[in-house]
């Protein structure tokens, strides 16, 4: 147990100040619609019919500046369309169009570079996997913390937070509140490592394929996009696909010969976005092929089940709250433990000399 214990308080105390901000920021994402309220035209209701869809994308086409790279249409809880464009900036657009706000880089707005931190650490790829390493230690963490725990289970007590700021009391706090949490803090760290490190999700959910196979666009060569498509009917297509299918998503082609990708979310779906997709020939709006992502591999259905776990994309409120509170327990138990291994480590007691014999 000596070394499981060494190993446990070591890797704590220098890599928890990183979960713990991964915790807290997780925590925040969690209720982004309800914090970005404030935001006009965000609480409209959604609208799914064929007209406005099109006529927010002729009104996003016809923008100053150009073309954006992608449209999110507004979804169940936010009413707000995003609009994407190069190097981070973008735009929120209510569902007649009309641009509510835009930016130019993602430091502009707190919900992006919160995202980007959460994901990346700022850092791209490279924070990725940074972030996705911290999490797989993470799961070290609990696995360890609840063996450590079972030898002083007895001495078991619920706090929210410790009793005292003194080290005994966070060490005895950090153990217990860590055992409740346990199960949450190791789904919310084994699925955020999953989707980070892709090796390991091919060989447990799709050894054969691969998950991003089934997914590949049509080997098709698209040409120029064209100056004015006819949207309603592009929608329209999708729609006689999957008669109850929301549309989520419409992306324009990054370089030439691609070509326009549409993102529709069915209703057994999960994940917000969907991953039901669309091609079109950007030159003439005409459709190309289409992935039922309801007719791929069960493997491939439960992978696309981890953002949403997640990020509490399902499960309504009560999942919400527990994820985010599970972000807080993290927060607090990676901070905690960074401050009393490096700040409040017991002093060594000093050595004393023996005194000399006397006769």
């Amino acid at each position: 147990m000596k070394w499981i214990d060494l190993l446990h308080r070591w890797t704590g105390g220098i890599i928890g100040l990183v979960l713990g901000l991964l915790g807290l920021t997780g925590a925040i994402l969690v209720f982004k619609s309800g914090w970005l309220a404030y935001l006009p035209g965000a609480g409209d209701a959604q609208r799914q019919d064929v007209a406005s869809l099109a006529a927010q994308v002729d009104t996003a086409m016809a923008a100053p500046g150009g073309p954006p790279q992608s449209i999110l249409f507004a979804s169940h809880d936010f009413g707000l369309t995003r609009l994407s464009r190069g190097d981070g900036a973008g735009a929120y657009a209510d569902q007649t169009g009309r641009i509510v706000t835009e930016w130019g880089s993602k430091w502009d707005r707190v919900e992006l570079w919160l995202f980007d931190f959460h994901h990346h650490l700022f850092f791209g790829d490279t924070g990725e996997t940074v972030a996705g390493i911290a999490a797989l230690i993470g799961l070290l963490f609990v696995i360890t913390g609840a063996i450590l725990w079972w030898r002083l289970r007895k001495t078991f007590k619920f706090r929210l937070i410790p009793k005292r700021m003194s080290r005994p009391a966070i060490v005895t706090h950090h153990r217990d509140i860590g055992v409740v949490f346990a199960p949450l803090l190791f789904l919310a760290l084994a699925t955020g490592s999953l989707m980070v490190f892709r090796p390991i999700s091919n060989a447990l959910f799709a050894p054969d394929t691969g998950l991003s196979a089934p997914f590949d666009a049509p080997k098709v060569e698209g040409g120029p996009l064209a100056a004015k498509l006819d949207w309603a009917a592009m929608f329209a297509a999708a729609r006689a696909q999957y008669p109850d299918a929301e549309v989520r998503l419409v992306s324009l082609p990054r370089k030439p010969g691609g070509l326009i990708l549409m993102r529709l979310r069915q209703q057994p779906e999960w994940l917000p976005n969907g991953r039901t997709l669309l091609w079109f020939r950007p030159e003439n709006g005409q459709l190309v092929d289409t992935r039922n992502v309801q007719a791929m591999p069960k493997g491939v259905r439960a992978y696309n089940a981890l953002y949403p776990l997640h990020a509490a994309k399902v499960g309504g409120l009560v999942w919400k709250s527990l994820i985010a509170a599970t972000g807080l327990v993290l927060a607090m138990l990676g901070t905690l433990a960074v401050w009393t291994f490096w700040f409040k480590r017991p002093k060594p007691k000093p050595v004393r000399k023996a005194r000399p014999a006397t006769i």
